[in-house]
């Protein structure tokens, strides 16, 4: 088979032929479809997230066809569409699994970080990480839907904003395009604040409401002119973005943080305090929660906007998402 592996940290992308692994007990092998270019990706091309060792695939947007059972593998069957995000499995058996917190399982896997994903024609995975796919979504759309599309459907459905809620979406781009449109079809009254004009007529036909542009208004207070936001969904990876955003909040609204900034979050205890306001980060989701984002997404037709690139241009495609050039996910395809 195909793979593109990096060999070593901050190493390139290199195409590659590798045997076709056998799925081992609890496991299935998939035929990978096309596969989501992640930002997260970059935990394995550079080595920055415990657990990457070396040759690694990257790729945790899966999409594809199971082709191979391991034993003690059901309910799943050859030939079903299937998915597999960030989530690579729980083990059932840590004090979080037992709790049924699957998502924090002590012993579970990243595809494409810490284990081979989907940069590839075939990947093996655990039973437990697979998302069955509706038929009415092509794997190229179902591909981001596991990651980009999860993070923001999940963050949204679980942060406690009712139906005709405000709801604010801190940037319009590969999460943010997609927590918009998802904001809108949940019901709720849909704000995108971004930087500049340019994103505005993307973001009113993706299903927003209103508009901020945080280089020329206060994006706190434009959203106190609307009552202020129950729940503010931060897609950006820019601390200060974020904290200028919160005092828009409304009374008892959160801050959800889906962004993955490693740089300091600097707003005042004092900000919280008389809103009794809360800030709050968010994983991804379990197999189940991807399931769910994928079934909402047929159902409430949101889709993500994407360029394809074949297997072999893996680089090309991985460059043009850490350049920012990318409107808004690639993804690559095997066929």
């Amino acid at each position: 088979m195909r793979a593109v592996q990096v060999s070593e940290a901050g190493g390139p992308l290199e195409l590659v032929e590798r045997e076709i692994p056998e799925p081992g007990p609890g496991e299935v092998r998939v035929r990978v479809e096309a596969c989501g270019v992640c930002h997260s990706d970059m935990f394995a091309v550079t080595g920055g997230y415990p657990g990457v060792s070396f040759p690694v695939v990257p790729g945790h947007e899966i999409a594809g066809v199971i082709d191979a059972l391991g034993d003690g593998v059901h309910p799943w069957s050859t030939g079903q569409r299937v998915g597999v995000g960030w989530f690579g499995g729980n083990c059932g058996h840590c004090e979080p699994c037992r709790r049924g917190d699957f998502i924090a399982c002590q012993n579970t896997g990243i595809p494409g970080v810490t284990f081979d994903g989907g940069y590839a024609d075939y990947v093996v995975v655990a039973a437990s990480a697979l998302a069955l796919v509706p038929d009415e979504l092509s794997s190229e759309d179902a591909a981001p839907l596991l990651c980009a599309g999860v993070t923001t459907f999940n963050a949204l459905r679980n942060a406690g904003a009712r139906g005709g809620d405000t709801v604010a979406i801190l940037g319009v781009g590969g999460l943010g395009h997609l927590g918009v449109q998802f904001a809108r079809k949940l019901g709720f009254r849909t704000v995108a604040i971004a930087r500049g004009t340019q994103k505005e007529a993307l973001a009113r036909e993706l299903g927003a409401h209103h508009y901020i542009d945080s280089t020329a208004q206060d994006p706190a207070a434009e959203l106190q002119a609307l009552g202020g936001a129950s729940v503010i969904l931060a897609t950006v990876t820019n601390a200060e973005a974020m904290a200028a955003v919160v005092g828009g909040l409304k009374p008892n609204g959160r801050l959800v943080i889906v962004g993955a900034s490693m740089d300091p979050l600097g707003v005042p205890p004092a900000a919280l305090i008389g809103g009794s306001n809360a800030i709050a980060g968010h994983a991804s989701g379990t197999s189940q929660d991807s399931q769910d984002t994928l079934a909402f997404s047929e159902l409430a037709d949101v889709r993500p906007l994407i360029e394809t690139l074949p297997l072999e241009r893996a680089q090309e495609a991985y460059d043009r998402m850490m350049a920012g050039d990318a409107r808004f996910r690639m993804v690559l395809t095997t066929t």
